[in-house]
Formats: structure tokens, sequence, C-alpha cells
């Protein structure tokens, strides 16, 4: 792995920060394989919050695409269980008109949320329960009447922990008009009433965050609660204390950018939606990280660093070995796919400078990043990790079980007895599979 992290010092040196509106469109619109109008939507979305905040994509009502600016909240935390989710995607959790239940305890038993969930369905209305945590009966009890009684609910773990997690759970009750639940607050639960729910427009809770938008906070409620933290982070003394306290702020404070996609159909709608969606993580990533160049420049770049690794023995001079041939792999892909010399192209990109690589659509040597050909560094550095630490994992392995694929049978003939193997087209006995 020492290996993998020189390369990836190397790609954090080489990466350019994406920090203006206009470099963020332009990554944006390269994202979205040259669309302008997404590459607007996402930078005035992100414009608009910051380049850290809270931007989602939906789908609009009339024809035209449009950002909305809302007030809302976001929970780094998503639903417990994946049984929960209720869109067609089948990868969230949606409600509107929702009722929020804030509770700053474990909920093991069924019995202490029925009153809750009682009053949801008298008033027609979904319920989201977040909790320290969800557990045991009560989470097999709502997700076996979420799929056999369609009821809808869901569960999320409260953000933070111990204290922290306390004070969390009153922003979001603050924001949302709503009341906590838990020893602190001389609250039963079996005693809930409706006056006790924090209420929302809209949530949409992932497998990863829950947004909370439009809340029914009074404002000056709100006003009171960021005074406080305000006066919290005037005290503090502990950086990580601070830290906290302005998330916590951010977190109460925050808008949230809706970019909803129009369009005269839902297949219209959908697609174009997922595309926004798409070009809208590459766009965060590249923020978050910035941008090297595209085409496997990058990594061919991280090559001669790895020869400043220490080899103190023949099977680690093999893995370095190893690893350089795997980082020129995208770029002699790219160039195989195109019908060229791959293996010229990868060597000619070794001896260029700078961001000049091979650019395959014209079959030419330009500066890629002034072309436009980039990747989001996040993205690269991930790949390069992950792929690392599978091969180390493998290489350590005693065995490996893999299933092949099912082989295509050659046409019977003289000197040809055997079949092909689907991996690599070469002609291996019957025996090699079925003894």
């Amino acid at each position: 792995m020492m290996g993998a992290k020189r390369a990836v010092e190397h790609l954090k040196a080489l990466s350019k920060p994406v920090t203006s509106p206009e470099e963020i469109k332009q990554v944006a619109v390269i994202s979205a394989n040259g669309d302008e109008h997404i590459g607007d939507l996402i930078s005035t979305a992100m414009d608009k919050v910051g380049k850290h905040g809270i931007v989602t994509v939906k789908e609009g009502t009339s024809l035209h695409d449009e950002v909305e600016i809302i007030n809302g909240l976001d929970i780094e935390h998503g639903y417990i269980s994946p049984y929960f989710v209720n869109t067609k995607s089948g990868s969230k959790v949606e409600f509107t008109n929702c009722y929020i239940l804030y509770c700053d305890f474990k909920i093991n038993q069924i019995q202490e949320v029925v009153r809750a969930l009682e009053l949801c369905a008298s008033k027609n209305k979904p319920l989201l329960i977040v909790a320290e945590d969800v557990e045991g009966d009560a989470l097999t009890t709502l997700v076996i009447n979420k799929l056999r009684n369609d009821l809808r609910v869901c569960a999320v773990k409260a953000p933070s922990f111990g204290e922290g997690r306390s004070e969390s759970l009153k922003d979001l009750a603050a924001a949302t008009g709503g009341k906590v639940f838990g020893d602190e607050y001389n609250l039963d639960l079996r005693d809930v009433e409706e006056e006790h729910f924090g209420k929302a427009d809209e949530v949409s809770i992932t497998n990863e965050e829950t947004l909370i938008l439009k809340g029914k906070g009074d404002p000056e409620e709100i006003a009171k609660r960021a005074e406080q933290i305000d006066y919290l982070i005037a005290k503090a003394k502990n950086e990580f204390i601070r830290d906290g306290l302005h998330e916590r702020k951010a977190r109460l404070m925050s808008s949230v950018a809706v970019i909803k996609i129009g369009g005269d159909s839902m297949l219209d709608v959908n697609e174009r939606k997922d595309r926004v969606t798409d070009s809208l993580n590459a766009t965060r990533a590249a923020v978050e990280e910035g941008i090297v160049p595209g085409g496997g420049l990058a990594l061919l770049r991280c090559i001669p660093v790895l020869d400043t690794v220490p080899v103190s023995s023949p099977g680690q001079a093999e893995g370095i070995a190893i690893m350089k041939k795997a980082l020129e792999t995208p770029c002699f892909t790219i160039a195989k796919n195109a019908g060229v010399d791959a293996q010229a192209v990868v060597t000619k990109a070794l001896e260029s400078e700078g961001n000049v690589g091979y650019e395959a659509v014209n079959g030419t040597f330009v500066d890629l990043v002034a072309e436009g050909i980039i990747d989001p560094t996040k993205v690269v550095r991930i790949a390069l990790m992950d792929a690392a630490g599978v091969a180390s994992l493998l290489t350590a392995a005693e065995v490996v079980i893999t299933r092949l694929k099912e082989p295509k049978a050659e046409k019977e003939g003289p000197g040809n007895p055997g079949e092909v193997d689907d991996y690599n087209g070469a002609i291996r006995s019957r025996s090699r599979y079925y003894s």
C-alpha cells in the first residue's frame, strides 16, 4: 500500500482547486457532457447556498427548470433500514406534510410509539422518527407494517452523540416547531400529542442523509437558539467544541437549493434529473478536493514518484512494478478503444510535460485541462485506494472463490475438442471446469 499512498500524495499535489462560480460551472458542464444549461443550474444553486451548502434535485411541476432556495435542515444520517424506502427508484424515502418525532433515547419496544403512530394515522400524516436509535421489536414491527400495511413511517438516528445529540435535537425541534422526548424534558412518549410533533412540508431521506425542508418552527425561537449557540461559541476554549457549535448553527440557519427539473413528460424529466444528479455529484467531488487532468494522465504522472518508494525485498519491488503497470492502464485502455497504438500513446504521454495528454476524439496531444478534459481528484483518489486495498487483500488471501462465466462451446472439429474460456479466449479442457 506504500506505493498507492505515495501516488495519492502526488495526486493531491497535482490537484487544482475549484473555487470560483465560473470554475464550478465549467466542471458541471464537463460532467454533464457539455450541457451548458445543466452547468448553469448547478452553478447557480451552489452559488446561492455556498459551495458547501445543501443542493438537491427533484421533479418540477412546470415545463421549465428552476432553482428554488428554501429553509432546510440536513441530518448526517439516513434511514436505519432500507425497507423504509418508498420511491420507485428504490433509493429514497420521500414524505410531504410530515410529522416528526424527536426522542433523546433508544426506542426498543413498539408500544413506545403506538400512540404517535395512531395520531399520525388519524391525521393521514407520515411520521419521521429521529432518535438515538430504533432497534429490536420496535424496528421489526415498523418495517413489517410498512411492507404489509403501507405504513408511512421512517426512522433515522439523531445527529452527534451525548450532550451534543441532546442539543442538536433541540435545534431540530426549534426549527420544525416540535418538542424533544427524554428524561431531561419531563415528556413521556406514551403521552404524545399533536402539538409535540415537529412539522415540515417535505422530507427526503437517503441511506446517507436526511433533508427536512420548510420546517414549521417559530422564527423567534430559531433566532433564540442561534443566539444561544453564538454565546457558547464565544465562550468555548476547546477547538473541537467550537467546531461542533459552528456545525450546529450552520444546520439550524442553513438554506437548501432545490433544482426542480421540468419537462413535457415524466420520461424526459427523469432522464434529465439523472443527468443533473450525476453532474451535481461530480461537481461536489471537484469542489471538495479539486480537479486533475483526465484521460488517465494524472495517474501516469504518479508513476515517476514510485521510484522514490524505499524497497527492501524482491516482493516489494514486484509490487511497485505492478502498481506502475496499473497506473498506465486507464490511458492505455482509452487509446486502445480509439483504435490506435496504445503503448505508443502511453509512452508519448509519459514523455510529455504538464497537462499535455492524449485527446481520443481527435487523436491528438493537447493541454487536457485547457480543453476541459478533467477528473475530480476525489474520484481518482478513491478509485486508486479502493483498487489497491482489494488487490492487497487478495494477495494476503490463501483462497479466492469466484464464479466463472459459462464457457462457450467451440465448433467441433479436428484438433479442437475443447471449449473457449470467456475471459481470455484461451481453449481449455472440459476437466478444467467440471472435474
